[in-house]
């Protein structure tokens, strides 16, 4: 195989072709730059998975090795035999959080994006605007006057507040109010013509067309909602109401880490973000590039 180096005609441009087709040096730096990259990404996700199928000797052995040399799932079979609580309890308190959660913030994001798009009031754009100056404020400043209300409710020990608490998502209504003005506002004037209620306008009309945006503030949530551990570690002191964070934490005690225990839940605790990201991202990829640059 022989490499010719020659001047394309009209330009000044220099390319290497290659059995006659032309190759691009960009094109061969992008592609490397991105395989470099996803090796970055991906190697952490294979270290541990690997780890997972280690004994507990070959965690320590160095040079540490790619591959168990004496594969087992014992670590796996643990994980339904914890000291404190069940890992299958945590894994569904999770779900209930995140699904319920998820369902809830989306809903209110929509109706609080659809009112700042298509109603005219007095404050409207100040309240907007008050919304998302809370972007800007972190949880951490919140967090204790937020305990002390969970307190006066004697919501403690519970998973309503879990699911409450991120329910109401000053991103999601911006994200929202920005989709929903590229919905036709004739439209809707049409649907109040013909008698439809306001309702009926956002169940039937404006909900329908926003399916992209509400997938892609879906994974937003959900995935927020199940990586969250300091919410829950402050709420909840019964390790039957444990979510996977908190149940993830056991595998660190006073004497070491148990880490082919931790590796093994970490798999089974990404595995849904990873099915919901890989069923949606077409739409998560549409929500962001038509919602990200309209105003």
């Amino acid at each position: 195989m022989t490499s010719i180096s020659v001047r394309a005609k009209n330009t000044d441009r220099t390319e290497t072709r290659i059995l006659g087709k032309p190759i691009r040096w960009s094109r061969v730096l992008l592609t490397v730059v991105l395989a470099v990259g996803s090796v970055l990404m991906v190697g952490p996700f294979y270290w541990t998975l690997i780890s997972s199928f280690k004994s507990k000797e070959e965690y320590y052995v160095f040079p540490p090795t790619w591959w168990p040399a004496n594969p087992t799932i014992q670590n796996w079979l643990d994980l339904g035999n914890l000291e404190i609580g069940s890992f299958p309890h945590f894994f569904l308190n999770s779900l209930v959080v995140c699904i319920l959660g998820t369902v809830i913030a989306l809903l209110t994001s929509s109706m609080a994006g659809y009112i700042f798009s298509k109603y005219r009031f007095r404050g409207r754009e100040v309240t907007f605007y008050a919304i998302l100056s809370l972007m800007m404020v972190p949880f951490n400043v919140t967090m204790i006057p937020l305990y002390q209300v969970m307190v006066a409710f004697k919501w403690t020990n519970s998973l309503f507040p879990l699911i409450l608490t991120f329910g109401f998502s000053p991103f999601g209504i911006f994200l929202m109010r920005q989709f929903i003005h590229s919905i036709p506002t004739e439209m809707i004037d049409a649907a109040r013509v013909d008698g439809a209620s306001e309702f009926d306008i956002f169940f039937r009309i404006i909900l329908p067309l926003c399916t992209a945006a509400l997938g892609a503030l879906g994974i937003f949530i959900f995935i927020t909602l199940w990586d969250d551990f300091l919410w829950p570690f402050i709420l909840i002191d019964k390790p039957d109401l444990y979510t996977l964070p908190l149940g993830l934490s056991q595998f660190r005690g006073q004497l070491g880490i148990n880490v082919g225990g931790l590796a093994a839940g970490t798999m089974l605790a990404v595995l849904p973000v990873l099915v919901i990201y890989f069923l949606a991202q077409k739409r998560f990829i549409e929500g962001i590039a038509l919602s990200g640059m309209k105003g």
